[in-house]
């Protein structure tokens, strides 16, 4: 088990070399700081916490700075535990970046979707409505609320509520890319939350030693740097051939003019 905490940027789109098209979430992972190492003997449980996103000393208080300062790092804005890790291979203070993760990996990603306020049962629980003529005077109500012997609303009925920010997962999710240099992951699908959401992306619980193959993605920037290579070349044979056939039929005129005169005089 791994994992890493990053930011949702938003979707896009990628392409392979044969033409297929992949819709992508953008992940962008500012290098992860290990600030607590829990273990069995201490904590009951093995498990590390990562933290990211610095943040100014004036915005954090001082249990925050006391608690990352022994990982001698500065205020972290999200801090979150991994469990299931192999506790050994990590150090406190330790810098984890994206070259953690492989494309092709299957990896479970958890974040907090987008909040929607108080809704109705149709579109928090997607029930119909009511007919909308004829005097029914029913439309989009709850329905009934229970059987007459209760005397009571059945617990777990679905009814008006608040709607969305809630944490979900989202599992069996693969990567396509990791860019190293931009410190971005692209995961094939959407994952929940709004945009500059924290993100938390770990390895697939359900499938934990599986691995596809990495997709073979067009890039469109070696393209462009191998048109700019080819084009100069392309206009040199064509300058070439242009001089070379316009000097040929001059040769031959000037030779043939002289032995028109002669045969005149």
């Amino acid at each position: 088990m791994k994992g890493i905490l990053g930011k949702k940027v938003g979707m896009t789109q990628v392409f392979t070399k044969e033409g297929k098209l992949i819709p992508v979430t953008v992940i962008e992972v500012e290098p992860n700081v290990v600030t607590q190492i829990k273990t069995v003997e201490k904590d009951g449980y093995d498990a590390i916490q990562l933290a990211t996103e610095t943040i100014k000393e004036k915005s954090s208080n001082k249990a925050e700075m006391g608690h990352t300062k022994k990982a001698n790092t500065a205020p972290k804005r999200f801090l979150k535990e991994i469990r299931g890790v192999n506790v050994n291979d990590y150090t406190l203070g330790q810098t984890i970046g994206v070259d953690i993760f492989e494309a092709g990996e299957i990896v479970d990603v958890t974040g907090t979707s987008k909040g929607k306020g108080f809704q109705g049962v149709i579109k928090r629980y997607n029930q119909t409505r009511g007919p909308m003529g004829h005097g029914s005077q029913y439309h989009r109500g709850v329905g009934s609320l229970g059987t007459l012997l209760p005397m009571h609303v059945l617990k777990g009925k679905k009814m008006p509520g608040q709607m969305g920010n809630v944490q979900r997962t989202v599992q069996n999710l693969e990567i396509v890319s990791i860019d190293t240099e931009n410190n971005v992951i692209l995961v094939k699908g959407n994952v929940p939350g709004p945009k500059k959401s924290l993100i938390m992306i770990r390895t697939a619980v359900k499938k934990p030693n599986e691995k596809n193959d990495a997709a073979n993605l067009v890039s469109y920037v070696e393209e462009k740097a191998a048109e700019e290579v080819v084009e100069p070349a392309n206009e040199e044979v064509v300058e070439e051939t242009v001089e070379a056939t316009a000097e040929e039929p001059v040769e031959e005129v000037a030779e043939e003019a002289p032995a028109e005169e002669k045969t005149e005089e």
